[in-house]
């Protein structure tokens, strides 16, 4: 069963309960920034933990200690409540 993308309103809606994510280029984004490597690794660690319980893997890239994530659901060809969702487990770690 394919994952419906959201409209422009349920994002809206989806995104008022998340802090510091913005929609760019039809993807949630959110940048992070760490102590140093280690602890922007172990932060993406977490993160790819969370995505794989979920089946549902973001886009990470890292440098140093930042670390930026874009979440889209390809098969819904944009954002779908999963990346909503991904994104309130990203904010609890």
């Amino acid at each position: 069963m394919a994952i419906p993308k959201l409209t422009n309103d349920q994002i809206s809606a989806g995104m008022a309960q998340l802090a510091g994510w913005a929609v760019i280029d039809g993807k949630l984004h959110k940048a992070f920034k760490f102590k140093d490597f280690v602890e922007a690794f172990g932060f993406m660690t977490k993160v790819a933990i969370a995505a794989e319980k979920m089946d549902h893997h973001p886009e990470l890239y890292n440098v140093y200690n930042n670390v930026k994530i874009d979440l889209v659901t390809h098969d819904a060809g944009g954002i779908s409540a999963l990346d909503l969702e991904l994104a309130q487990k990203i904010d609890g770690l």
